[in-house]
């Protein structure tokens, strides 16, 4: 598996516009989500991103979870909090592309209250294609290349 290093650590500092996304997932933040602090707890942002990417990957007709021969598997993630969040909010995570590798895809992710300009939180998700029996690498298809070029984004949009 091939390693791709995280954006650069002043991208991942930036608090960036609604703009720069391709793509928002809402998400209805539950009671549950909520710490002994009374925000969205830092962990739950992680289930988000997952779930955004992965209906887009779903809704999209690019992999089925039961039955593909093909799936993707979560190499790496990070996220910097900019705001909390809380329940009962409504979020939309933005969804871009950084990075579109041969067996790899890196998404620019980021949380935002609904309507909102400025993100909540900001991160990337490392998506590896791989041959689901063995967990070898694959090259990405076609298919869902062409699915997911509409979603990358400009350079500069992505370094904020």
């Amino acid at each position: 598996m091939n390693h791709y290093p995280p954006a650069p650590a002043k991208a991942r500092r930036t608090r960036p516009g609604r703009a720069a996304y391709r793509h928002f997932h809402p998400i209805e933040t539950r009671w549950h989500d909520n710490d002994a602090y009374g925000h969205v707890n830092n962990v739950v942002y992680y289930g988000y991103l997952d779930t955004a990417v992965n209906r887009f990957l779903i809704e999209n007709g690019l992999i089925d979870i039961a039955t593909s021969p093909h799936v993707f598997l979560v190499a790496e993630t990070g996220l910097t909090y900019f705001a909390s969040t809380a329940y009962p909010d409504t979020l939309e995570v933005g969804l871009a592309v950084s990075r579109l590798g041969r067996s790899s895809v890196t998404y620019d992710v980021a949380v935002f209250r609904a309507g909102a300009d400025e993100a909540v939180a900001r991160g990337h998700f490392v998506h590896v294609y791989v041959e689901r029996d063995s967990q070898r690498p694959v090259e990405i298809s076609d298919k869902i290349r062409m699915a997911l070029q509409p979603l990358v984004a400009e350079t500069e949009n992505i370094a904020g």
